[in-house]
């Protein structure tokens, strides 16, 4: 089984998601994304009313492969998913709110409506955990439901 992160939104609010994030089955935080917008859960938005709002649209529902590179606008290596249909440059890093998020995954802990605190930590771990699993030689993937 390749390693596998999981992030269930459980809050899709008309102007944030809180979501909770787990690695391999096991907890690992809290997120909180963009408004989704992907109404029939089918991972595309091409469907009537599922239009895009640049830097206010969660990515759509799905499987993605996700690896760590260097990010240039945080000028240090960050999660990055790849083949979003609709979006580039899709991280998971750090921040508070929705406003934060322009599309990206932001985790920490839900101790604030509509956001997150003490993403440091979780940014850092998750980071170092993909680089281990790829310098294993496995594939990892992020799994949205």
């Amino acid at each position: 089984m390749s390693p596998e992160i999981t992030l269930h939104r459980r809050y899709l609010r008309t102007d944030y998601t809180i979501g909770v994030m787990s690695v391999n089955g096991i907890y690992l935080c809290e997120t909180v994304e963009d408004r989704v917008r992907d109404f029939n859960k089918d991972g595309d938005l091409l469907d009537e009313g599922e239009d895009k709002v640049y830097g206010q649209t969660a990515i759509p529902f799905g499987r993605y492969r996700i690896t760590v590179n260097m990010s240039p606008k945080f000028k240090r290596e960050l999660p990055i998913l790849l083949e979003v249909p609709h979006f580039t440059g899709i991280r998971i890093h750090e921040g508070r709110t929705a406003a934060n998020s322009e599309g990206c995954i932001i985790v920490g802990e839900n101790k604030i409506k509509g956001g997150v605190i003490n993403s440091a930590p979780y940014v850092k771990g998750l980071t170092e955990w993909i680089k281990h699993q790829e310098a294993g030689g496995e594939k990892v993937y992020i799994n949205i439901i």
